[in-house]
């Protein structure tokens, strides 16, 4: 009964091993050609922000409704 177990506990841990290695996802590697010459201009962002479009928020967050008489 015992060596049942043993190559049962074995027979799954060879299945997981194996499932590991073949639906391996591989690594991301960073592109480090993106960030070459780019640059923020955070003085014209500033500028511009005051004719960005609006939207208007109906917000509902802290409406509880009415206790039930």
């Amino acid at each position: 009964m015992r060596a049942k177990h043993v190559i049962a506990v074995a027979f799954i841990l060879v299945c997981a091993v194996a499932k590991l290695t073949v639906v391996a996802v591989p690594m991301a590697q960073a592109d480090t050609g993106s960030s070459a010459g780019g640059s923020v201009d955070v003085f014209r962002i500033h500028q511009t922000a005051r004719t960005l479009p609006l939207q208007n928020v109906h917000d509902m967050s802290f409406v509880f409704p009415s206790p039930a008489s």
